[in-house]
């Protein structure tokens, strides 16, 4: 039986990461996104392990077993990928393939172009690529969305903070099963004068995918170190957009697959469905996407049999 095993290794990039691993053979890297852990690729780890392929997934900066500097502005994209990439001596590999979902997303689509060399292939599920815009994001959410957009109200230093830390267990279960409140425009925007919480109605029960187990383990993981450093990758955004610019309108050219979830608040709108419509530009080896039925944000952990069904198809498709 194939079993899941953990350790830290170092990273080019100087950090001492907590990974998850199982399998060998070529290597595929596990990114998850917020608030999870490697723990939200459970069911890939053996699975990939089982199909030949040597299966990563590591606490990300500032996360789990992994953590991180306090200082915000160590929580760029260029340190994110550069954590990732950074794994690849420690792991004996040449390249890889990275796969991210939710924040991991962003994290596998921006290690794709800057070292395509690097990168075989890369996945994302829930959120896509998109290209650098003209503005930085978050004058441009303001702008467009007001300050109670979600990743606006997570400026505040210390608010969303203190809210997502006081009962871990309860964060976890509205967030993972809760139901999202949204705007007349499909927009997830915090209520005026609550938290980041009160977008969510409270679940009266689990969905099947989620045990009270899974909870739990989320709950522990974040009970010791918080959610700080991990709300630091959003207040990264503006940084971001600065330090990319000498990758404007510049291509992902590794091969590429995008899974989404049919139900999935990120490409819920009208806006964002129109915007996939010019993927191809910016990643021109990007497959049609895969649209997963019956599916939320949380891709993997919802759809896990499906989601492993297409990243096997993708994987075994690559060159060597």
């Amino acid at each position: 039986m194939t079993t899941i095993t953990h350790r830290q290794i170092e990273s080019t990039s100087g950090l001492s990461m907590h990974i998850a691993e199982a399998g060998s053979g070529p290597l595929v890297l596990l990114l998850h996104g917020f608030p999870e852990s490697w723990y939200s690729w459970r069911h890939q780890l053996v699975a990939l392990a089982e199909a030949g392929y040597h299966a990563v997934a590591p606490d990300q900066r500032g996360y789990g077993g992994t953590g991180g500097p306090d200082e915000v502005d160590q929580y760029s994209l260029l340190h994110l990928s550069g954590d990732v990439l950074g794994l690849l001596p420690a792991l004996g590999a040449d390249r890889a393939v990275v796969v991210g979902h939710d924040w991991g997303a962003p994290v596998a689509w921006t290690s794709a172009l800057l070292r395509p060399d690097l990168v075989r292939g890369v996945v994302g599920l829930s959120v896509p690529p998109f290209p650098r815009g003209p503005m930085p994001l978050l004058q441009l959410f303001r702008q467009l969305l007001g300050d109670d957009y979600y990743m606006v109200h997570f400026q505040q230093p210390g608010v969303a903070d203190a809210e997502l830390a006081r009962d871990p267990y309860t964060t976890f279960r509205t967030v993972l099963a809760g139901r999202p409140r949204l705007s007349p425009d499909g927009i997830p925007l915090v209520p005026e004068g609550n938290g980041f919480l009160d977008m969510f109605t409270l679940p009266t029960d689990l969905p099947d995918w989620l045990t009270e187990d899974d909870l739990a383990h989320f709950a522990t993981e974040f009970t010791a170190n918080g959610f700080t450093r991990p709300l630091n990758w959003y207040r990264n955004l503006d940084r971001n957009w600065y330090l990319t610019a000498p990758w404007h309108n510049a291509q992902i050219l590794p091969p590429a697959l995008l899974i989404l979830g049919e139900h999935d608040l990120v490409v819920a709108n009208d806006g964002a469905r129109a915007g996939l419509a010019a993927l191809n530009e910016l990643a021109p080896n990007l497959a049609e996407p895969l649209w997963l039925p019956d599916c939320g944000h949380w891709t993997q952990q919802e759809k896990p049999k499906e989601v492993n069904q297409a990243l096997l198809g993708f994987l075994d498709g690559l060159a060597d």
